[in-house]
């Protein structure tokens, strides 16, 4: 199994998300849970799509931390 890394941003009433490793993969919901579950989804498509077409699938590179800054 293969972890990657998603940023999910708050978009008006909703959630983005995409992936820094598979550009051009995203996702969206009014949800984090359910903009997580479609980028699953989104990313496992996107993978299939590569192998079917006999293209290398991307190693994950990037890595996320939060951080606390005094304001």
């Amino acid at each position: 199994m293969t972890e990657y890394t998603i940023i999910i941003e708050k978009s008006g009433d909703n959630f983005s998300a995409y992936c820094p490793d598979l550009p051009g993969v995203i996702a969206t919901g009014k949800t984090t849970e359910e903009t997580t579950g479609r980028m699953k989804e989104a990313i496992e498509f996107h993978i299939e799509g590569q192998i079917s077409e006999k293209m290398p699938v991307p190693e994950p590179t990037t890595t996320a931390r939060s951080i606390k800054v005094a304001v």
